[in-house]
């Protein structure tokens, strides 16, 4: 019975040939349609896990003038630097805490020009970011407290302003500030990973 049965679906393809080839080349469409949408989602939840997770674990931002939700108080005075020490010392239990100001300035190497964002702040940033230095070294305590000029950059903005050529010795504008890149001294450029 079984033989017969196959017999007859056999010549029922052969005789529907072209019917066949389409219910056949409809089913391949349909279940590689079904595997790429399968993996285009799950590619794109890891690359949003994974770009989430660069924004730092167990992380906290405190802004002046914000109570809960929402956007700060315009009024609200900016935190000062005796802010910043009195929640290093009273906050226990906290890994670093790093004081962050941004601004969009043009940042210039010989005739490039770039316009980029500047984050102001210190080494505990790296520390809060979870982030390592590709080349170079990261600010020195006597840099912070001198509050002398000491920058890093990302790659996007070395790529774009240096090309393949090394910043180590070469110095930077940002705004009206010169940056000189060292490899050892006072100044150093490193560049993030």
């Amino acid at each position: 019975m079984l033989v017969e049965a196959v017999k007859l679906a056999l010549q029922a393809i052969r005789r529907n040939a072209l019917r066949s080839f389409l219910t056949v080349l409809g089913i391949i469409i349909g279940v590689g349609a079904v595997i790429g949408m399968v993996t285009i989602g799950n590619g794109t939840t890891a690359r949003i896990t994974a770009d989430l997770a660069k924004l730092g674990t167990n992380l906290l931002f405190v802004l002046p003038g914000q109570v809960g939700p929402g956007r700060a108080s315009s009024d609200a005075k900016p935190f000062n630097n005796r802010d910043i020490e009195v929640m290093r010392e009273q906050l226990t239990g906290v890994q670093a805490v790093a004081p962050v100001a941004q601004k969009s300035v043009p940042v210039i190497y010989g005739t490039e020009n770039r316009s980029t964002v500047v984050t102001g702040t210190d080494s505990g940033y790296f520390v809060v970011q979870n982030w390592a230095l590709a080349r170079g070294r990261g600010f020195q305590e006597g840099e912070e407290r001198a509050g002398r000029a000491a920058c890093i950059v990302g790659q996007t903005v070395r790529e774009k302003l240096f090309g393949r050529a090394d910043p180590v010795g070469e110095t930077i504008r940002v705004h009206n500030v010169l940056y000189d890149f060292h490899s050892s001294g006072d100044l150093l450029v490193g560049w993030l990973a």
